[in-house]
């Protein structure tokens, strides 16, 4: 460990949708809706009547949910009433505070004008029913984010997770159609009904919800875990790649399929975070998108306080028999509990950051030590390499938990942006000091580069920079977090663009 580091200060605050004690009456609301007793069949999906069967597998089987503590709708069982029944008297009657909250939807989602007057766009994000109307000029019977929020409220200190594979995002029939009142195939958008293309561009910067739930940071607050197949600008897909009978949503089977370690453990230690999760399902989403004209961008969400980040999305204790080769070790997992919520978490804090940050790595970021032998007392020098230009985060994490931030610091002469391929160093000889090797053990060097100019002066100021004592896990969820919000400085909404490199090194 480096001689400036900082001590493990608190443990992880976290929370997961698994939840409280063996006999909770954990409840799941699964709602898939295809077809429409009023609008037209080329509005209709093939995929949702598949999905919710896909969930219900998953929601017995890994996360442990009872069978009859699972409602599903589908179809013409999934009207307006049939749903907000469901919300009131499954959901919100049939739980108590501790127990677990599933609700899935797979469908189309939309948006009407809002009037309430709480939406800065004046427009409310909604869910199709499965008796929507086409009124004058917007849709009427349907579920808005406002009822959602107000099922929320009601959900107070429950552990909820929403997941939802449809379409929430702001002007979207203005930006990807130039036939603006006209579905788009398998797309799980519905444009409002009669509406005309716009003549202005697409409007930027103006964040609209990326789940059913546009405030985010109530959604944070509230320690809810929120999913959406795509983000503001962009839309939600079947499968096109399947026979019509076959298809599910694109975000749907990729979120399932990322539920295996095999699929999404990207750093090995056999624990699937929700940060792995979520990139796994980017880059699933990201190449189906690649082969579809029609598809701009597709970047899915998740809305979670970030201390959840690197909390496993299977649970222990309630993991069935039939996920036991895919559930991690007691062994290897530690149990954290803030606020009344419990979650597991890798034990070994040098793990714990691939799985709070959740990418893998690709080899665009290199990290060197010299010598690259150390033994206690030992000078050392970092040397990071990335083929990408952008701004550099560079941290040192022990077995202890403690973090040091090395990099920005305020020792160094000139904060500048990394140019590609070109060599940083640190300390250089313009530091006045040597990094010098302290005690035993593991440890890595993790190494951000940011492409983009995302502000991290809250998570990262140079004034912490090889002087503050900091908590590793807190640090680096605060950071991925961070990295996680949509860019919406262009046209076209998409990721934040980051390249992660690690190195393990051990002090003899």
């Amino acid at each position: 460990m480096i001689r400036r580091a900082a001590s493990f200060l608190v443990a992880l605050a976290s929370l997961l949708a698994a939840g409280a004690s063996a006999d909770a009456a954990d409840r799941a609301l699964l709602i898939g809706i295809g077809t429409y007793q009023s609008l037209p069949e080329k509005m209709f999906l093939e995929g949702p009547k598949n999905d919710v069967g896909a969930i219900e597998a998953l929601v017995k089987g890994k996360l442990g949910f009872a069978p009859e503590g699972i409602r599903v709708l589908r179809d013409s069982e999934a009207t307006r009433a049939a749903i907000l029944a469901s919300f009131d008297e499954w959901l919100v009657a049939g739980t108590e505070p501790g127990d677990r909250v599933y609700l899935y939807f797979s469908g189309h989602g939309l948006q009407v004008k809002d009037e309430s007057g709480d939406e800065e766009d004046g427009l409310d994000e909604a869910l199709s029913t499965y008796d929507i109307v086409a009124g004058d000029g917007d849709w009427t019977n349907v579920i808005l984010d406002d009822d959602i929020d107000a099922l929320l409220a009601k959900l107070k200190d429950r552990q909820v997770s929403l997941v939802i594979d449809a379409c929430h995002s702001g002007t979207i029939s203005r930006s990807l159609s130039v036939n603006a009142g006209e579905a788009m195939e398998s797309a799980r958008f519905l444009p409002r009904p009669f509406a005309r293309p716009a003549d202005a561009v697409k409007t930027r910067g103006l964040r609209i919800d990326v789940t059913v739930v546009d405030k985010p940071e109530r959604v944070k607050e509230s320690g809810v875990e929120a999913w959406s197949a795509a983000a503001s600008y962009q839309v939600a897909w079947d499968d096109t790649r399947l026979p019509p009978e076959e298809r599910h949503g694109v975000f749907t089977t990729a979120y399932i399929a990322g539920h295996d370690p095999a699929a999404a453990d990207s750093n090995g230690n056999g624990i699937v975070s929700n940060a792995e999760l979520l990139e796994y399902v980017k880059r699933q989403s990201q190449a189906y998108c690649a082969l579809q004209p029609q598809c701009q961008a597709l970047d899915p969400q998740l809305e979670v306080n970030h201390a959840l980040l690197g909390a496993s999305v299977v649970n222990p204790d309630y993991a069935g028999d039939t996920a036991t080769q895919q559930t991690p070790s007691y062994d290897t997992v530690e149990k954290v509990k803030v606020e009344e919520q419990t979650a597991y978490v890798a034990a070994d804090p040098v793990d714990a950051v691939g799985d709070i940050l959740g990418r893998p790595e690709t080899g665009d970021v290199r990290i060197a030590l010299t010598p690259d032998y150390l033994k206690n007392g030992d000078v050392f020098r970092i040397t990071v390499t990335s083929s990408t230009g952008g701004h550099l985060l560079l941290f040192d994490v022990n077995k202890e938990g403690k973090a040091t931030q090395i990099f920005p610091n305020e020792a160094a002469k000139k904060i500048t942006p990394l140019s590609p391929g070109v060599p940083l160093t640190i300390p250089d000889d313009y530091y006045g000091f040597d990094f010098e090797a302290e005690g035993s053990g593991e440890s890595v060097l993790v190494a951000i580069v940011v492409a983009d100019d995302v502000d991290l002066a809250k998570v990262a100021p140079a004034s912490y920079g090889l002087t503050e004592t900091r908590d590793a896990r807190t640090t680096i969820a605060d950071i991925a977090g961070t990295l996680q919000q949509t860019w919406t400085r262009e046209a076209e909404n998409r990721s934040v663009k980051w390249s992660l490199g690690l190195l393990k090194y051990t002090i003899y």
